[in-house]
């Protein structure tokens, strides 16, 4: 089983370790319980350390057994425990098809950290971008739709319990349609992402910073103002 951390460490922290340090670690430890070469290896081109990624593994292991005890996260349990969100919403359940990187309709813990990376304060911005951009291409066709940037962003304002005018949000859509060819291409959507930045704060969680000191809710929310929205 995975999850424990080795007890000799000789006064040193794990959340500092490098990839070849805590490797040495673990063979230098006579906790045989941890098998650290594969929190490593998730950790790899993440901004998590070694340690927050084993601190991701608690947290796995408790939402993937909360509705079906098989250490999976279904989606009936990523809309319970990450947005604690009974309803279907369109914005959930494209987090969720993102997150399930082998479309096998469930989330496997490499999946979970390595799109949960995203959202960590340290992560590009062109990485978030990347990553929205998708979020809005419902139907993956490589471009935006006009519509589906409606519809995302009523989702996201129903998540947010914010009340904007159907006007207001056909302002946002013509703000990102430039070419007015009632689609976005990702030329288009970087440069509505930059004049906008409000549109990627939902992308990120402060709180992945600090994975090992603070337990998180992980409840994502926006904090999206209607200031923002029709500034």
């Amino acid at each position: 089983m995975m999850g424990c951390l080795p007890t000799k460490q000789v006064g040193r922290s794990t959340h500092s370790l490098n990839p070849r340090e805590a490797v040495a670690l673990a063979a230098e430890t006579s906790c045989e319980n941890v098998d650290l070469p594969y929190f490593v290896n998730i950790a790899t081109g993440t901004p998590f350390t070694v340690n927050e990624v084993e601190a991701l593994y608690d947290l796995f292991r408790k939402l993937s057994n909360s509705i079906i005890k098989d250490g999976l996260i279904h989606k009936e349990e990523f809309h319970l425990a990450l947005f604690r969100n009974k309803k279907t919403n369109l914005f959930v359940d494209r987090v969720f098809d993102l997150f399930d990187q082998k479309g096998n309709g469930v989330i496997e813990f490499d999946e979970f950290v390595r799109s949960l990376s995203v959202f960590h304060p340290d992560a590009p911005e062109e990485q978030k971008a990347g990553f929205a951009f998708k979020l809005y291409d419902l139907r993956q066709t490589g471009f935006i739709e006009r519509r589906e940037l409606k519809e995302m962003v009523l989702a996201l304002l129903d998540e947010s319990d914010l009340n904007i005018t159907s006007d207001a949000v056909e302002m946002i859509v013509d703000r990102a349609d430039t070419k007015g060819d009632e689609r976005i291409d990702q030329e288009e959507w970087n440069e509505f992402v930059k004049n906008n930045p409000y549109v990627l704060r939902n992308m990120t969680l402060p709180y992945l910073k600090d994975l090992s000191m603070v337990f998180p809710s992980f409840v994502i929310h926006s904090e999206v103002s209607e200031a923002d929205m029709v500034a």
